[in-house]
């Protein structure tokens, strides 16, 4: 008797160990499936009226950008890409330098932005941009991204004005200003009139879009790429690249 119970209690260890092994298998397959993966894709929207091409904006939140799956596979869609290059007058961006030398190898048009910190001197940030980006033939307008405030408005569009005409002076080429449709609705629209704009509007198309002076619209944050895991700055252009 007590042989048998030692093989009936090693068969039902036996049994229990396959079936925690088998479980355990399929819990991470079915992670590997949920999980976002570098070549998975998500349709772009049609272009709207109007707009002509689609891009994406790059920053640290992508991490590690699988570039070789993109071009395989997202190269001939996607027409532009910008990416984030600094914050405030000290901040560079992580991936900043990698992302544009994998831009700039397989010749790529690509544009780079400043993430604008209004309670920081404007001329700082300037000089802290103009330290880390050198404008070449080729490359789209650099950008002022202005999405938060901080400061009476009188003093924040002051501070951009700084910036833009100190870029602008180096380079040569009159930067984009990027912002919320908020803020440019109640804030920029009416002030800065020799300007193009990218205007950040999620969801329905909004009669403001068709104002000349807004060249791209981001739609979306949301967006699968193939090559880049997890979500991405979906953007439609004015412009035909």
């Amino acid at each position: 008797m007590k042989k048998r119970k030692n093989k009936n209690g090693i068969h039902r260890f036996t049994v229990t160990f396959v079936l925690l092994l088998l479980a355990g298998i399929g819990y991470q397959t079915l992670r590997r499936q949920k999980r976002p993966s570098k070549a998975q894709f998500i349709n772009l929207k049609h272009l709207p009226q109007e707009f002509h091409s689609h891009g994406i904006d790059l920053s640290k939140y992508q991490n590690d950008i699988d570039w070789d799956v993109f071009f395989k596979q997202a190269d001939t869609t996607i027409s532009f890409i910008y990416c984030k290059a600094t914050e405030g007058k000290s901040l560079v961006d992580s991936h900043y330098k990698k992302n544009t030398n994998e831009l700039r190898k397989h010749q790529k048009k690509y544009g780079v932005y400043h993430f604008f910190v209004p309670s920081t001197d404007a001329q700082k940030q300037a000089e802290h941009f103009l330290n880390n980006y050198t404008y070449e033939p080729g490359n789209l307008p650099p950008v002022l991204d202005v999405e938060t405030q901080s400061i009476p408005d009188s003093v924040l569009i002051e501070r951009m004005k700084i910036w833009l005409t100190i870029v602008e002076k180096e380079t040569g080429v009159r930067p984009i200003i990027y912002t919320s449709y908020h803020f440019y609705t109640t804030k920029f629209r009416n002030t800065f009139l020799s300007y193009q704009f990218w205007i950040a509007k999620y969801g329905s198309y909004v009669k403001e879009l068709n104002d000349k002076r807004v060249i791209y619209w981001q739609y979306s944050d949301a967006g699968g790429i193939p090559g880049i895991d997890g979500p991405v700055d979906l953007n439609f252009s004015k412009r035909t690249f």
